[in-house]
C-alpha cells in the first residue's frame, strides 16, 4: 500500500517480532505497533488493531508461530494447544483466521522455525492471491466505472492489495478514471476512516456516504457495480460480512445493480455447507453507543453519542443469501455463487 509515496504491507515479521499499521489510530495517526508474544497478538485481533479477513489470518498464522516460539521456554504441556484455542477464540467469523492457524499448527509440530516459515508463506500467499483478484476483477472495470462498497476490504484487510478493492487499484494504476462511493460503516467506521484514507493516498477520488443512502445511490443511477469482501463464504455460496452487506444487497437486486464478492480460497469454508451454519460475532455495545475522533490535532476517545441509559446490540456480521449475489471474485477466477462451481475451485490444481 501507499502511504505518502512510501509502500508498506499491514503485516509483516522481523525475526521473533510481528509488526502491523495500527488501524484503530487511523486515519487520524499512522503508526507501527509490534508483537513478540502471541498474547499480544491475540489482543491485537481482538481489539482490531489489525482487522480485515486477509490481515486477520496473516496475523493468526504469526500469532500461532510466536507460540511455539514461546513454548521452548515455557514447560507447561499444553502451552501451545492452549495458545491455539485462544487465538480461535478472537474473531470466531472470520474463516481465514481459523485456515491459517491449522495450517501453522501443523507446520509448527516440526519446530518454531517451521511455524515461522509457514506463517511466512501464508502471508505472502494472501498477497499473491489479492493481487490475482484485481487482476480478474478487472474484467468488470471500465473507464469511467462508479463503484460502491462498503466497509474495508483494500490494503489495510489483506497483506498488501485487498480484495474488492483491488480491481479499483489496477484499475485506477493503469490509467481509467474511477469513482468510488464509501460507506462509512457503522459502527466502526472502517469505510469512512481506512477505505477513504487507503483511497485518499492512492489518489482515487471518491465520496464517503452514511450506510443507508445506498438506495438513493442505486436508484438515481449513480453506481454501476458494488464490491464488497468476505469474512466466511460458504459451499453454497453464501457470504458473511460486515453487518449492513445483506441489506445492501437487497437493495441492488431490486435496483439491477451487479452485486460482487471478492475473496481468496482461504475464505471459503469447506465444513460449512450454507450460511445459517456461520458464527456470528457479537462486538460490545460500547461500541455502539460511543465514538472516538480528532479535534485540534488531539485524539478524543469514548465519545458518548446515545441515549446514556439505552443499551444496543452489535452484531458485527451478517450472512448475504448466495442468491442475491451477482459473483464471486477469487484468485482462480470469477464465479457465480453456486455450489458445483465453488467446488471446482478446490479441484483445480493451482498455477
Amino acid at each position: 500500500m501507499l502511504v505518502g509515496k512510501t509502500h508498506y504491507k499491514t503485516i509483516w515479521r522481523e525475526g521473533h517480532t510481528v509488526k502491523l499499521i495500527d488501524q484503530t489510530l487511523l486515519p487520524f495517526r499512522f503508526s507501527i505497533a509490534q508483537y513478540s508474544d502471541y498474547r499480544g497478538l491475540c489482543m491485537a485481533i481482538r481489539n482490531m488493531n489489525i482487522r480485515g479477513a486477509g490481515a486477520i489470518g496473516a496475523a493468526a498464522g504469526y500469532a500461532m508461530a510466536l507460540a511455539f516460539a514461546e513454548a521452548q521456554m515455557n514447560h507447561k504441556p499444553t502451552f501451545v494447544l492452549d495458545a491455539k484455542k485462544e487465538i480461535e477464540s478472537t474473531r470466531p467469523t472470520a474463516r481465514n483466521l481459523f485456515f491459517a492457524t491449522e495450517k501453522v499448527w501443523e507446520s509448527g509440530k516440526k519446530g518454531a522455525a517451521a511455524a515461522f516459515s509457514e506463517a511466512d508463506r501464508l502471508a505472502a500467499e494472501n498477497e499473491d492471491a489479492a493481487r490475482a483478484i484485481g487482476e480478474y476483477g478487472m474484467a468488470l472495470m471500465f473507464d469511467g466505472i462508479s463503484v460502491n462498497t462498503h466497509c474495508n476490504a483494500g490494503w489495510l484487510g489483506f497483506v498488501d492489495w485487498g480484495s474488492a478493492l483491488a480491481p479499483v487499484f489496477m484499475a485506477h494504476r493503469r490509467g481509467m478514471k474511477v469513482y468510488v462511493y464509501v460507506d462509512e460503516t457503522r459502527p466502526r467506521l472502517q469505510g469512512a476512516r481506512l477505505t477513504a484514507w487507503e483511497l485518499e493516498n492512492e489518489g482515487i477520488a471518491h465520496t464517503i456516504l452514511p450506510d443507508h443512502a445506498g438506495a438513493w445511490l442505486f436508484r438515481n443511477k449513480k453506481v454501476d457495480l458494488i464490491l464488497t469482501g468476505a469474512d466466511r463464504i460458504a459451499m453454497n455460496g453464501d457470504v458473511a460480512n460486515k453487518i449492513g452487506t445483506f441489506e445492501k444487497a437487497i437493495v441492488a437486486k431490486a435496483m439491477g445493480i451487479p452485486f460482487y464478492v471478492a475473496a481468496p480460497l482461504s475464505t471459503f469454508d469447506p465444513d460449512c455447507s450454507h450460511g445459517d451454519l456461520i458464527p456470528i460475532e457479537h462486538r460490545d455495545e460500547g461500541e455502539v453507543l460511543r465514538i472516538s475522533g480528532i479535534k485540534n490535532h488531539r485524539l478524543i476517545e469514548d465519545i458518548t453519542i446515545a441515549n446514556p441509559r439505552s443499551h444496543a446490540i452489535n452484531p458485527a456480521f451478517d450472512v448475504t443469501p448466495a442468491s442475491l449475489i451477482t459473483g464471486l471474485i477469487t484468485e482462480q477466477g470469477i464465479i457465480e455463487p453456486k455450489e458445483h462451481l465453488i467446488k471446482t475451485l478446490f479441484d483445480t490444481p493451482k498455477t
